[in-house]
């Protein structure tokens, strides 16, 4: 693993930028990134400003979140709304994240996408068209718990909490999730598998490391 080293906030999403930019460059299909994070560290923010500078290089960019690939209300909480571990274990819907989304973007797919799938609020089916990825594209995903599951992403980017900032950053009414992130910690290890990692246990001063290299 490579050293944590600080990073200004302003320059954080643009350096991250220019990894992802590269990779896509030697990559023969649409490069699939994750941002993930606990929701205190604002993945789907941290994802829109990776959008917004890859843009900048001129580099095409797909755009989706994981709360559209949630399995629908009657199965994820199947066991209870603050049950921690139906939340790791039955909010995302792998199957469909894959078959809809991750798969046909890799080696070999057809590049043909769905956007969303399944609106978490109404509980429906979002009813979305199909759209093609162009050529030398990047898809940034944000989520939460996405990493040690087996989906296939080409570049994983963690935004990490320490067991205590996440303690300390949580509402009362989010503290019954708290043992699912303890839980990933152990199993997923995403401090030391994401090929990205970022410190941000006090987010007014990022640390970047490269656990993989």
């Amino acid at each position: 693993m490579s050293a944590p080293r600080p990073v200004a906030v302003d320059r954080l999403a643009d350096e991250i930028a220019g990894v992802v930019d590269e990779a896509a460059t030697a990559c023969s299909n649409v490069l699939r990134v994750a941002v993930d994070g606990h929701p205190a560290t604002s993945p789907g923010a941290f994802a829109d400003a990776l959008v917004d500078s890859l843009r900048l290089r001129g580099r095409p960019v797909l755009r989706v979140s994981a709360e559209w690939f949630l399995r629908p209300a009657s199965l994820r909480f199947e066991r209870g709304r603050t049950d921690p571990d139906a939340f790791y274990d039955d909010r995302l819907d792998e199957a469909a994240l894959r078959r809809e989304l991750l798969d046909p973007l890799g080696p070999g797919g057809s590049r043909l996408f769905l956007p969303t799938l399944w609106d978490p609020e109404t509980d429906r089916a979002t009813r979305a068209q199909y759209e093609s990825a162009p050529a030398g594209s990047v898809l940034i995903l944000d989520g939460t718990l996405m990493l040690g599951r087996g989906l296939p992403f080409d570049l994983t980017v963690h935004l990490r909490l320490s067991a205590g900032a996440r303690e300390r950053r949580v509402s009362p009414a989010e503290r019954w999730a708290l043992p699912a992130y303890g839980r990933y910690e152990r199993e997923a290890d995403p401090e030391r598998t994401a090929d990205v990692l970022i410190r941000l246990d006090d987010p007014r001063h990022p640390a970047l490391s490269f656990p993989t290299r």
